[in-house]
């Protein structure tokens, strides 16, 4: 990537359908609300992701994921969760990705995207317009 990757920043709080009976969020909602980060990010840069699969037949899905679970969120809590883009591909994108609560990271995971054709599954190149967004760098922040 030519340009700095920037961290993206996303909020997020922890509701009732995310815990068990204890009140601790259930490790599968941390890909959840890392989901969420993501399709938020693409937005922030100027590309909605059921735009993308409707028109244009483009979804990114998850190829590879590492993940890390270090302390618990809870009930009530609010979070930060973060993507930075490490690598751009020909079709693939290699993310970081974390959630924090308090600058206190929570989570953290990196992921490899791939880009495929919404209805075939087959990979498609990653369009030049995108590929160009994440070689400027993301924006900083949701709304940004």
């Amino acid at each position: 990537m030519s340009g700095q990757p920037i961290l993206f920043s996303w909020p997020a709080r922890v509701y009732y359908q995310h815990t068990d009976a204890g009140g601790v969020v259930f490790h599968g909602d941390y890909l959840n609300f890392m989901e969420a980060a993501r399709a938020e990010m693409l937005r922030a840069m100027g590309f909605d992701v059921g735009e993308l699969a409707r028109r244009d037949r483009i979804v990114f899905v998850v190829h590879s994921l590492q993940v890390s679970y270090h302390r618990p969120a809870r009930l009530g809590d609010a979070l930060e969760v973060t993507v930075k883009c490490l690598k751009v591909g020909g079709a693939r994108l290699v993310l970081e990705q974390a959630v924090k609560r308090g600058g206190q990271t929570l989570v953290s995971a990196q992921l490899t995207l791939a880009c495929v054709h919404a209805l075939e599954q087959r990979p498609l190149p990653i369009p030049k317009v995108i590929k160009d967004a994440f070689e400027r760098g993301t924006p900083a922040a949701a709304g940004t």
